[in-house]
Parts: structure tokens; sequence; C-alpha cells
């Protein structure tokens, strides 16, 4: 995740495999609990959640609802949708443990229904795609996949995880 270009990028060695808009933390890079940030450094996909649902359905507490958006919802809510790759931390001390915890804060790259935001810095602390995304990229990403989220790009592979 390129936080400066607000993208997510996919990448195998030093090839782009897929890369679209995103939206991190309207409140900028950090890794403190409750501080509405998106954390900085390596991560992992932790939890997979949503395989099989439509691109719209409605997520809640990382269960669907049963129900999926339509316009007439609006966009001014944080809607969750359609898949949540859930993160976890690789860097005790930094994004992982105490009060920096990633997973117990809640991280995830998910569906928004705010895509007029999408390309800009807009959102309470996850990264945000477009449904259709989400939905796209969800089986190309397994659990332990490292991801990486900061200003630039990497410059050393993450961490092994204990």
């Amino acid at each position: 995740m390129d936080a400066r270009r607000q993208r997510v990028e996919l990448r195998c060695g030093g090839t782009t495999l897929w890369w679209g808009p995103a939206s991190t933390a309207r409140a900028g890079l950090g890794e403190v609990r409750d501080s509405a940030c998106t954390p900085r450094g390596w991560h992992e996909v932790r939890a997979r959640i949503g395989a099989g649902l439509p691109a719209t359905a409605i997520l809640r507490g990382r269960r669907w609802t049963g129900r999926c958006w339509s316009a007439a919802d609006g966009t001014d809510a944080d809607w969750i949708l359609g898949r949540i790759l859930w993160l976890s931390g690789l860097e005790p001390g930094r994004n992982r443990g105490g009060v920096v915890d990633t997973f117990r804060r809640y991280i995830y790259l998910h569906g928004t229904a705010q895509r007029q935001k999408l390309g800009t810095a807009a959102s309470a602390g996850c990264v945000r795609l477009a449904p259709e995304d989400i939905c796209a990229i969800f089986d190309l990403c397994p659990a332990r996949l490292p991801v990486y989220i900061g200003l630039a790009p990497p410059s050393s592979p993450p961490p092994r995880r204990t």
C-alpha cells in the first residue's frame, strides 16, 4: 500500500500484477490504538472474510448482515462491503503488541461505498477499496501474505513472523 499515492499494488518480485486506487486514514499514518490512523510497516493477511459473498454485501462485526448495499443506503456511513482482508502487524513494538497492535485495532483492507473518496485519505484507519477491487484481489491474497503500508516502497523484505 502506497499511502502517498493512495493506491494498493500487488507485486511479485519487481513486477506489479495489479493496482488500484485506495483510501487510507484521514487522520494520517500512525499505529496507536484509538488514533484513527492507518498503521505503517510490514503486516500479513491474518484472516480472509467474505469469500463468495456479493461485492456489495454489507459486513458488520466481520459477518454478513444478509443485506447488500445500494445507492439508497447512501455513502455517509463507513460501510464495509464485499470482503475483508484483516491485517496483523509483523513488527513488535511498531505495529504488533500493546497499544500499537494492528490486529487488535481491527485494521482491514475492505470494500467501501465511498468511491468518490478513493485516491484520498478519508478512512477511519482501514484501507478502503472499491468493492469490485477488493473482490478482484481477494483470491490473489492468501492468508499470511506480506503487506507493506507506507509512503514509499519497502527497502527490505518483510520480517519473519515469530
